[in-house]
């Protein structure tokens, strides 16, 4: 990866670490780690674990992401889009970061809907990947994978071409969750789900062509 990101990455890593401990003796023993989609708390765990999660959670995930570079069959065209590959861990790791922020000051005592707060994070991450598909190539762990995807680069590309403005209209649409919170994880979970399994049939749908 680029320095500039790994800079990024490790710092926003860091900092993440060191909220946690900063904020370690503020924090109730039990702190609040899961809300429903109302936006209430549904579950609790140890602060030194919900302090330290997201930050171990990005750790693992950049882990993920080196050892895909590595070992993927068909690295060479991950290094064609790398610049996007490595702008989709930084999207990735600021997610995280969000959202143990968000963590934190809920369980300070700050008022606010957690699922709607969620909403426009989750919104610029949706439409972010939405642009990583658009870029991707032919590989075995990034983006659309069907047998009909991994068979072909031109169902590959067709797939992924739709599916990136797909995921953005996925984001778009996760916006909507800010003013109605009620039904903020229909907008984020309906959408993804129902395009996913549209993609899925659109891939083979192609190849069907493809061979005919």
């Amino acid at each position: 990866m680029k320095g500039r990101n790994v800079g990024l990455i490790i710092g926003l890593i860091v900092i993440s670490f060191a909220i946690g401990i900063y904020f370690y003796d503020k924090i109730p023993e039990q702190m609040a780690s899961h809300w429903n989609s109302k936006g209430e708390v549904d579950d609790y765990m140890s602060k030194s674990y919900g302090l330290f999660l997201m930050p171990a959670v990005s750790v693992l995930m950049i882990l993920i992401f080196i050892l895909i570079i590595k070992i993927d069959p068909l690295k060479k065209n991950i290094k064609k889009f790398i610049a996007y590959y490595e702008g989709l861990i930084l999207a990735i790791i600021l997610f995280l970061f969000y959202l143990n922020l968000l963590n934190i000051f809920a369980n300070l005592g700050y008022s606010f809907n957690m699922t709607q707060m969620m909403m426009p994070a989750l919104g610029i991450l949706f439409y972010f990947i939405g642009i990583v598909l658009t870029k991707a190539k032919r590989n075995w762990f990034v983006g659309i994978k069907t047998p009909w995807t991994l068979s072909s680069d031109k169902v590959w590309d067709k797939t992924h071409l739709l599916g990136g403005k797909l995921f953005k209209i996925s984001g778009v649409l996760a916006f909507v969750g800010i003013v109605l919170p009620n039904y903020a994880v229909w907008f984020a979970i309906i959408p993804i789900f129902v395009f996913s399994i549209y993609l899925i049939f659109y891939s083979y749908f192609e190849f069907r062509k493809l061979k005919r």
